[in-house]
């Protein structure tokens, strides 16, 4: 198989799909690699990296394109990639459609195989090329909004662990997944109080497992509604395999929030779960709604692009040397993943 790594176009996106060591197990395989020159600079990894492991380098996406038949990418395709893909090519990476219908019709007239990270899932119902992006995510939620409370930055000038004869902060998290569980631990290890809204049960315990700081309940809609307000910090981390998020919080809720509270958004992937949610980028990650700061930007884990190829790479090896070869459509946890295939909506969520 002919595999292609183009570089990540999206605004201040730095992660690379598969980092040289994984390059290296699908060449000694009998691939041929291909990568776009410097698209693993942002994440540390050199074209002589990838060049040592057996890896061609080409000069533009142009090139790249052209002689690549799976093409292995971290986000979705935009306008640039858009103008090199073709029908027989099989698109692997992030595509998070439910939310991006503009894109879902171009790759529609395109008439390609898309298969989407987010919805290649086990038979025990787990996504396991999600949950390390999501891991990463729940966590620079955190980190992120504990800056944006500071009083410099527009927030309500706390510290979020509080001290002696100082409140700590209240962190709200809706969704107790790998984004939200991550969310959730964090703020407990820096001393916050912390509120989890999940349905599962066993996610319930898990969460209550943390430590004495943590709280986990049900979120019937007078609940979150209830401890939305009182929060200096809700992080939503609400997922549908494949569909577009539900609004869980109304933009009523995030006026009856105190000026200077935070709002993150990880499922804004997928449309986001607060009705307020617009997507952002690095490049302007931040805006406000009703007194409150919202940081809502597509690409979260694309910050920490080391630790995020070399997360991501691990994750999806196993599978990219499957569609390497014949026969991969009859893996049920990739034939799941298929979104679009000969100009026709598959996925069940999408149709």
């Amino acid at each position: 198989m002919r595999i292609g790594i183009p570089s990540e176009t999206k605004t201040l996106e730095g992660r690379v799909a598969l980092v040289p060591a994984a390059c290296g197990d699908l060449v000694r395989a009998g691939h041929e690699v291909f990568i776009q020159s410097g698209a693993g600079d942002k994440s540390g990894f050199s074209d002589a990296d990838f060049e040592a492991v057996g890896v061609n380098i080409l000069p533009d996406a142009a090139d790249l394109y052209e002689k690549a038949r799976l093409v292995v990418k971290v986000k979705e395709p935009i306008a640039g990639d858009l103008e090199h893909l073709k029908e027989d090519h099989l698109l692997f990476c992030y595509l998070h459609l439910a939310a991006e219908p503009d894109l879902t019709q171009r790759l529609l007239e395109i008439g390609l195989t898309g298969v989407a990270f987010e919805t290649v899932e086990e038979v025990d119902g787990s996504l396991p090329l999600l949950a390390p992006m999501s891991n990463i995510a729940g966590r620079i939620g955190v980190q992120v909004a504990t800056h944006l409370l500071h009083q410099p930055q527009g927030g309500r000038g706390i510290l979020l662990g509080g001290l002696p004869a100082a409140n700590r902060g209240h962190v709200v998290v809706l969704g107790a997944g790998a984004a939200g569980g991550n969310s959730a631990r964090l703020a407990a290890a820096m001393g916050a109080r912390v509120t989890v809204l999940d349905k599962r049960q066993d996610r319930l315990a898990e969460m209550m497992a943390i430590g004495p700081n943590v709280t986990a309940l049900y979120p019937y809609a007078e609940t979150v509604g209830e401890y939305v307000s009182k929060a200096d910090m809700v992080v939503g981390a609400v997922l549908v395999t494949g569909a577009k998020a539900p609004h869980v919080v109304t933009r009523e809720m995030v006026s009856s929030m105190l000026d200077g509270s935070v709002v993150v958004d990880i499922s804004v992937d997928q449309g986001g779960c607060f009705e307020t949610t617009r997507p952002t980028t690095y490049a302007d990650p931040t805006y406000q709604v009703e007194g409150v700061t919202h940081f809502a930007v597509t690409n979260m884990p694309g910050a920490v692009p080391r630790t995020s190829s070399q997360a991501l790479s691990a994750a999806i090896l196993p599978y990219v040397q499957q569609m390497a070869r014949s026969g991969w459509e009859d893996i049920s946890a990739l034939s799941k993943g298929v979104n679009v295939r000969d100009g026709q909506l598959v996925h069940p969520a999408l149709k």
